[in-house]
């Protein structure tokens, strides 16, 4: 859909590129590649990403502030998640739509068509906007819909705010992987994307934490939406005073400020090495839109392809039928919701936390692989706990363990791995768009997830499902094995050379 705004809006002025699109594809590959040799001394005193041989590795403490404002969006992406967890119920009571399975599967899933369409116009408006525009635009829909959601009276005024809230979540992340990729110095980049899966978890937790007395309060529900306002503003306010992509600024030809931003995320020592890096991987032709047929087809298709398949095996798991529905599973195994919701949030919490120590020493392909196996392991104590040879108490807890484990599996590897690993394999020129493309596969799936599982779950018994979803656990560790390249301590300029061939 954004290509075509792209298409329609290139088109009125096609005469003008015709004339000058060369003329200004050549200026800006020669300003750029003078700009960076004339601050060259001695390029064998560089390595890549800004980091010199006399001079280590940059400090992670000046870009950390800039990465945890943009963590704030993930954080809204996971509390939104979760806000409908414990509220659903007093929810659907208050708003008149309670026992109808199809209306309480559209208050979850309404949310994630929303998402699907945010998150189709990621690409575009990061590229058109830059990044922290883009998560400012992000928080807007945000505060529009929550504060709809919380102020309704009925399913519909439900259902929109829902939706409002879901293009924000669409647009949030895409935007947040590109960003945390594109101002984390090489050598802890795995660990700050992990902080982007930290953040989520936190908001996951928080809604679990804030729905608790729903249950006993009337009308608390509508408190858990008004309180995601406040991180929504803080969003908004905060990236006003963060810095914003170098990459997004050398691609726009403006150099001199890229300069002045990597100074700001790794101090000045790094500047000169950090604008030769970019101009390694500058091939000339930024200020050419990107086609929907270059990422459908030709020298990026691979890409697209591991991108896309990776995020619907991602989904295709069934861990968001267990963030989503947890506590109704919960209950019918005959353990709190309360508790059992808690559980979830610390396994989340703590495979995260785990990730991020590992994520730049084991490197993320190993952390896939374990992970979708540790899944596939865990799906299988949930048939088990649902077959005839167990009962009763027994089967209870084999449910609640094999639960715990599944998400503490999903949060060491498939959870934080593809939005990071995607955003850095992606080449400069077609990042934003490739990852909203794909991030798009990633919401249809989650959409149709979100609004089938309970009833599936009814259909099938929990055997069968759990069965498939296992299934797809190992269809994707094969898939991780076979197609995912390590990218741990190389630079996006290293990593695009070294997969993008050659025309």
């Amino acid at each position: 859909m954004y290509m075509s705004l792209d298409c329609a809006m290139g088109g009125s002025d096609l005469t003008m590129r015709g004339r000058h699109g060369d003329a200004f594809s050549t200026y800006k590959r020669t300003v750029l590649k003078d700009y960076v040799n004339s601050h060259k001394d001695g390029n064998s005193r560089y390595l890549l990403n800004g980091v010199g041989k006399d001079l280590g590795n940059p400090s992670w403490r000046r870009s950390l502030p800039h990465v945890l404002v943009a963590a704030l969006s993930s954080f809204l992406f996971g509390y939104h998640l979760g806000v409908v967890n414990e509220t659903l119920e007093s929810m659907s009571l208050d708003l008149g739509f309670s026992g109808n399975a199809m209306a309480e599967g559209l208050v979850v899933s309404t949310c994630l068509g929303g998402a699907f369409v945010g998150s189709l116009f990621s690409g575009w408006i990061a590229d058109g906007v830059g990044r922290r525009r883009a998560f400012q635009l992000c928080a807007l829909p945000m505060i529009i819909g929550a504060s709809m959601s919380a102020i309704t009276n009925d399913l519909w005024g439900m259902l929109l705010g829902r939706l409002f809230v879901g293009t924000g979540m669409g647009l949030g992340p895409p935007v947040a992987a590109l960003y945390v990729a594109e101002v984390s110095p090489t050598s802890v980049r795995g660990a700050f994307g992990s902080l982007i899966q930290i953040a989520t978890c936190l908001g996951l937790m928080g809604s679990l934490f804030i729905g608790i007395p729903a249950k006993e309060i009337a009308s608390w529900w509508r408190v858990c939406f008004v309180v995601s306002v406040i991180p929504a503003l803080a969003l908004a306010l905060f990236m006003q005073f963060c810095a914003e992509s170098p990459h997004w600024l050398f691609k726009r030809g403006r150099a001199a400020e890229a300069e002045t931003e990597f100074e700001k995320i790794l101090g000045g020592l790094y500047v000169k090495s950090a604008m030769a890096e970019l101009s390694k991987a500058d091939r000339g032709d930024e200020v050419e839109p990107v086609k929907l047929s270059e990422l459908l087809y030709g020298r990026y298709f691979r890409m697209i392809f591991i991108g896309s398949v990776l995020f619907a095996l991602q989904q295709l798991s069934g861990i968001n039928a267990v963030f989503y529905f947890s506590s109704s599973v919960f209950k019918s195994a005959g353990i709190p919701s309360d508790i059992a919701n808690i559980c979830v949030g610390i396994c989340n919490l703590s495979g995260s936390v785990i990730a991020m120590i590992l994520m730049d020493k084991l490197g993320r392909k190993v952390l896939l692989l374990g992970s979708f196996m540790g899944m596939a392991a865990s799906l299988g104590i949930q048939v088990a706990a649902a077959s005839s040879f167990a009962s009763g108490s027994a089967s209870s807890y084999m449910s609640a363990a094999g639960m715990m484990l599944i998400v503490l599996a999903f949060s060491l590897g498939a959870g934080p791995v593809p939005g990071l690993l995607l955003s850095e394999i992606f080449p400069s020129r077609i990042r934003a768009k490739a990852m909203a493309f794909c991030m798009a596969v990633h919401w249809v799936i989650n959409f149709f997830v979100g609004l089938f599982f309970l009833q599936l779950l009814e259909q099938l018994g929990p055997r069968v499902l759990y069965t498939i979803f296992a299934t797809f656990c190992l269809i994707a560790a094969a898939f991780v094995k076979r197609n995912v390249v390590e990218t741990k301590g190389k630079s996006l300029q290293e990593i695009e050379i070294a997969l993008l061939p050659q025309e």
